[in-house]
């Protein structure tokens, strides 16, 4: 147990700091953007938001390969597994089953489930955020 533990926090901790990285980045370009006002709130809204969930998108991408690559790396699945699928299927609790951990690393899924679920958190936090400070960049009305 106390291996899954290990393994399954590593990749937490990898997971963290790309997304603490990223998110570093989204907070700093929305900072620096809301300096002046802007004549057309709604399509500077889409402007900004656009990317910015592209670029979260792209980053639960990333940490989800990191999974896919450590269950592939101690094998925690049956051979011939889509370690991708897996690993998006347990990221992002869909839990559907079809796969199933060996019994070895039957920790891994929760653990990475957890690991998910805290990241798409953080994700919604900073979106919060961005649309924030897009919107308080909008010319308001008279």
């Amino acid at each position: 147990m106390l291996r899954q533990f290990l393994v399954g926090g590593g990749v937490a901790v990898i997971n963290i700091a790309i997304h603490a990285l990223v998110m570093a980045v989204v907070i700093a370009v929305a900072q620096a953007g809301a300096t002046t006002k802007v004549p057309h709130a709604s399509l500077f809204l889409a402007a900004v938001m656009i990317p910015t969930v592209s670029v979260l998108m792209a980053t639960h991408a990333l940490e989800v390969m990191v999974w896919a690559l450590a269950y592939s790396i101690i094998e925690a699945a049956p051979p011939g597994t889509d370690w991708m699928y897996f690993a998006f299927v347990n990221y992002a609790t869909l839990g559907y089953g079809d796969i199933v951990p060996v019994p070895r690393w039957r920790l891994l899924g929760p653990i990475a489930s957890m690991n998910g679920a805290l990241m798409f958190g953080w994700s919604t936090a900073v979106i919060f955020e961005v649309m924030r400070k897009a919107m308080d960049r909008g010319v308001q009305p008279r």
